[in-house]
């Protein structure tokens, strides 16, 4: 009960002043914490507003729940109107933040579509071209430490019974209550859609690559649709994922009755003070049976001339995106490989840095998309994508992440993801086409690049 919290005095004078702010925000430290029982624990209260975001190393966790204030934005400078809300809302904030931990405080949590020209897919209707909110409860894990933020926008003096409700729920969640287990919907039926018409589309993207002499590379996407015999579980799922992907990314997030959520090997962006980091992930092949085999896989990834052109690609393109906002930037002479449970990948990580006070969105709407996801060069890219895809990709292959109220956060790829919507759920994968491309073998990475999130909506590929 917020009786007797220390705050509460902070609290009566804030909402005192309240033609001057309008969110009042704290931090606290609590016992060790589980994130995932946390988001799943809230969805009593909070059911279709809540979130999650594992990073690739598993150093930072953030669960979120409820949302007190959605910023949305369809517009053309989307990226710019998005901070724009977000910091006149924090302009008009008491933040109560004692710990220097990145992903606590205020913190708002979402993402953008890949195309905001791409007509919107029905599927995607519960989700804004840009879409984010900031959490009424938010579990931070960093360290071995556990953290909690409540945030409580009062617009009126009753908001102190508001606080006190906050406050039970904050307890009721913390307390490790068991929620009844979801019964799983089963799969009923996959469909892979028109295979033969998408490999045209691959070769149709060849041809233009050819007859076009600054068309280097065009990504093409697929989708996959599955239908359940009831409504499916998003929170099964994610604890598939989390549990089933350590090495990557592992993300959702609700809007209504649908859930975007997936584990994508790659970073988009991370912004922590002046150090911003990214990552070049280009080129691709399958996991080994044996350790013999998957070490003979990795050596010929990184020696395979197609390969290697499109991950040097991405490298040319994001070297000089980051050159363009950072005073220093440095890039390795060559790729490794990184393994993650189905996939090998070239990997070349990128470190700038940036000024402070620079907004980790300026870095996302630069570096959105790369040519990992989009192609090179962007614009006749996506003229292409748009031309040769027969759907709306979503957030799939977008950013998704978080930004907290000091201009730092970070931001994922969404790849290896689905949408889970009721009794369905639509996954995707993609691949990058260059001049020698095989339609065949780039469906057949498309196939493998599908395994995570079918293996965790139950369709088998153990």
């Amino acid at each position: 009960m917020i009786k007797g919290h220390p705050l509460k005095g902070a609290f009566v004078d804030f909402i005192n002043d309240i033609n001057s702010s309008t969110l009042f925000s704290y931090v606290e430290k609590v016992e060790k914490g589980d994130p995932i029982r946390f988001y799943e624990n809230g969805k009593e209260w909070y059911k279709g507003e809540r979130f999650y975001f594992k990073d690739r190393d598993g150093e930072r966790i953030i669960a979120g729940l409820g949302s007190v204030r959605t910023i949305q934005s369809a517009s053309f400078g989307r990226f710019a109107d998005v901070e724009s809300q977000w910091d006149a809302f924090i302009d008009r904030s008491s933040i109560h933040n004692p710990y220097d931990i990145y992903g606590t405080g205020p913190v708002a949590f979402g993402g953008f579509s890949f195309d905001p020209m791409r007509p919107q897919g029905e599927e995607w209707s519960r989700f804004a071209p840009s879409f984010f909110y900031v959490p009424e409860l938010m579990m931070t894990v960093y360290g071995g430490e556990t953290y909690v933020t409540v945030n409580v926008v009062c617009e009126d003096v009753d908001s102190s019974l508001l606080f006190d409700r906050i406050e039970e729920r904050k307890h009721a969640i913390l307390s490790d209550m068991k929620r009844p287990s979801e019964k799983e919907a089963v799969l009923m039926e996959l469909r892979a859609g028109n295979t033969a018409a998408w490999k045209k589309s691959v070769q149709a993207a060849v041809d233009e690559i050819e007859t076009d002499t600054e068309l280097k590379k065009v990504v093409l996407a697929r989708k996959v649709t599955a239908a359940f015999d009831g409504t499916v579980s998003s929170d099964r799922i994610l604890r598939r994922l989390n549990e089933g992907q350590p090495d990557s990314f592992v993300f959702s997030i609700e809007a209504m009755d649908s859930c975007f959520l997936g584990a994508s090997p790659e970073r988009l962006v991370k912004k922590q003070s002046q150090i911003v980091l990214t990552t070049c992930l280009a080129g691709s092949t399958a996991r080994g049976a044996t350790e013999l085999e998957d070490t003979e896989l990795a050596e010929a990834l990184l020696h395979d001339d197609k390969n290697r052109i499109e991950h040097d690609y991405v490298v040319q393109m994001i070297r000089q995106e980051m050159q363009s906002m950072c005073r220093r930037v440095t890039v390795p002479d060559a790729p490794v490989v990184m393994k993650v449970r189905d996939i090998q990948h070239l990997y070349t990580p990128v470190v700038g840095e940036a000024n402070e006070e620079d907004s980790i969105l300026r870095f996302v709407e630069t570096l959105h998309p790369t040519p990992a996801l989009g192609g090179l060069p962007g614009e006749k890219a996506l003229r292409v994508i748009r031309e040769l895809e027969e759907m709306d990709r979503g957030f799939y292959a977008a950013p998704v992440g978080w930004m907290d109220y000091r201009k730092n956060g970070e931001f994922a790829v969404a790849i290896r993801s689905g949408l889970i919507v009721q009794n369905e759920a639509f996954l995707y994968a993609g691949c990058g086409v260059v001049p020698d491309s095989n339609p065949e073998t780039e469906l057949d990475e498309t196939n493998m690049k599908l395994r995570p999130m079918l293996r965790a909506i139950g369709g088998g590929n153990e």
